[in-house]
C-alpha cells in the first residue's frame, strides 16, 4: 500500500509538471488576449446577445401602424346561389383604419426602447460578472503556479539530497533513521504539491469553460505588473469611486433605466385612457336608402366606465417600488465600494517592498542552509525545521501577495472601472 501511495504521488506530480511546464503542451495567454477569446467564444454571452436583438425587433414592431380591417357581406341565395344582376343581389364592403390617439404608438415604442436598454444592461452585467470570474481564475492559476514553483524547487533540492544520502547510507556514513527522515520530508512535499495541483486542475478547467476551449494544452496566464507600484497605488475618495460606479456599473444603470421605464409606463397608461378612433369608408349596394351607397364610417368608444384607473394606479405604485429599489442599489454599491477600498488598503499595508527583498534573501538563505547541511555543519533536525519554515514563509508571502492582487481586482470590479491598473 505504501509503495502504491508513493507511485500515485509521483505520477500525479509528474503530470502536474507536464501540464504546467512543457512548452509544447502550454498555451501562454495575456489577459487581453484571453478577454478577446472570451468575448468571441463564451456561450453565455452569445445566448444573451440574441435577447438584445429580439428587443430591438420589438421596437420596430411597436412603431408599426395597425392593419386596416376589411368587412364584406353579400347574399348567398336569392333563388339562385350568388345571384347578382341589375335587379337583385346585395354587396356590402367596409374598410376601417384604427387611429391611436394621445401618441400611444410612440409611447409604446419608447417602452420597447427602454426594454432594449434594459436587455443591453443585463447583458453588460452578465459580461461584467463573467469577466470578473475569468480574471479571478486566471489570477488563481498564476498564484497556484507560483506555489507549484516553491514546491518543485524545494522538492528538486531535497530529491538531490535524498539520492546523495542513499550513497552515504550504502557507505555507512549516515544512519537509516536520518535517511528515512529526508525521504519522509520529500514525500510530504510531494503530497502537498498533489493537493495544490488538484486545485490548479479544477481552476484550469473553469478557465477553459469560460473560453470555450477544448484543447488539451495547459493555459498559462501571462501576468506582468510592478509589485512596488501596486503597494503604493493611491485609492481615490469613496465619493469619487461611487460616482464612477453609478456611471459605469451595469446594475446601477439597470436600476435607473428600470425607473425610467416605470415613468414612461405611467405616461403610456394615462394615454391608454384616451379613446382611439376608427375611420373608414363603406359601400352598400342595395340595403341603404339608395342603391350604391358610399358613406364615411367613424367608430369611437365612449370613455365612461373604464378609464384605465387600475393600471394607472399600479403604474404609480411601480414607480415608488422601483425608486426604493434604485435607492437600495446605490446604497449597496456604496457599501461594497467602502469594503473593497478598505480591503485593498489593508493588503497594501501588509505587502511592501521589504517583503519582496526578504523573499529574495530567504531564497539565498535556502541555498546556504542546503550547503551547510551537506557539509555536516547543520543537524538533520535543524535542516528539516528550516525547510518547513522556508516553505511556510514562502507560501504565506505568496498568499499575502495574492490577497493584494485579488483586492485590487475586487476594487476594480466593484467600481466597474480600472481604479488600480493590473494588466
Amino acid at each position: 500500500m505504501q509503495k502504491f501511495c508513493v507511485f500515485f504521488v509521483t505520477a500525479f506530480f509528474s503530470f502536474g509538471n507536464a501540464v504546467g511546464q512543457n512548452n509544447a503542451d502550454t498555451l501562454s495567454l495575456s489577459f487581453s488576449t484571453a478577454e478577446k477569446i472570451f468575448l468571441q467564444n463564451n456561450l453565455s454571452l452569445l445566448a444573451a446577445r440574441y435577447n438584445i436583438d429580439a428587443s430591438k425587433a420589438l421596437i420596430r414592431q411597436a412603431k408599426l401602424w395597425d392593419n386596416p380591417v376589411l368587412t364584406t357581406d353579400q347574399n348567398i341565395y336569392d333563388g339562385k346561389f350568388f345571384q347578382h344582376n341589375a335587379s337583385s343581389g346585395q354587396v356590402y364592403v367596409q374598410v376601417m383604419q384604427l387611429i391611436r390617439t394621445a401618441g400611444k404608438r410612440n409611447k409604446a415604442a419608447q417602452l420597447a426602447a427602454d426594454n432594449t436598454t434594459i436587455s443591453q444592461e443585463q447583458f453588460d452585467d452578465i459580461l461584467r460578472t463573467l469577466r470578473y470570474t475569468l480574471h479571478n481564475d486566471l489570477l488563481e492559476v498564476s498564484h497556484l503556479l507560483k506555489i507549484k514553483k516553491v514546491y518543485t524547487g524545494e522538492i528538486a533540492e531535497v530529491n538531490k539530497l535524498s539520492k546523495g544520502m542513499d550513497l552515504l547510507l550504502e557507505a555507512g556514513n549516515i544512519s537509516v533513521k536520518g535517511n528515512l527522515r529526508i525521504k519522509a520530508l520529500l514525500f510530504s512535499l510531494q503530497n502537498e504539491l498533489v493537493t495544490s495541483d488538484a486545485q490548479l486542475i479544477a481552476t484550469e478547467s473553469e478557465v477553459k469553460l469560460l473560453l470555450n476551449n477544448n484543447e488539451q494544452k495547459f493555459i498559462a496566464p501571462v501576468f506582468e505588473y510592478k509589485f512596488a507600484d501596486l503597494t503604493t497605488a493611491p485609492v481615490p475618495d469613496t465619493s469619487i469611486l461611487l460616482q464612477q460606479a453609478i456611471a459605469s456599473r451595469p446594475d446601477a444603470k439597470l436600476a435607473q433605466t428600470a425607473l425610467v421605464f416605470q415613468n414612461h409606463n405611467l405616461t403610456y397608461q394615462k394615454a391608454l385612457a384616451k379613446p382611439d378612433v376608427s375611420v373608414g369608408t363603406e359601400y352598400d349596394q342595395r340595403s341603404s336608402y339608395s342603391n350604391n351607397y358610399v358613406g364615411l364610417a367613424v367608430s369611437l368608444p365612449l370613455n365612461i366606465f373604464n378609464k384605465n384607473q387600475g393600471n394607472i394606479a399600479a403604474a404609480k405604485s411601480a414607480i415608488q417600488q422601483q425608486q426604493a429599489f434604485t435607492d437600495l442599489t446605490i446604497e449597496k454599491i456604496k457599501s461594497e465600494i467602502a469594503t473593497a477600498a478598505g480591503k485593498f488598503v489593508f493588503y497594501q499595508s501588509v505587502n511592501n517592498r521589504q517583503q519582496l527583498n526578504f523573499s529574495q534573501q530567504y531564497d539565498t538563505l535556502f541555498t546556504n542552509m542546503l550547503q551547510s547541511y551537506q557539509q555536516r555543519q547543520l543537524s538533520l533536525l535543524e535542516f528539516i525545521d528550516f525547510m518547513d519554515a522556508y516553505k511556510d514563509t514562502k507560501l504565506k508571502l505568496l498568499e499575502q501577495h495574492n490577497g493584494l492582487i485579488h483586492a485590487a481586482e475586487d476594487l476594480n470590479y466593484t467600481v466597474g472601472n480600472n481604479v488600480i491598473k493590473l494588466y
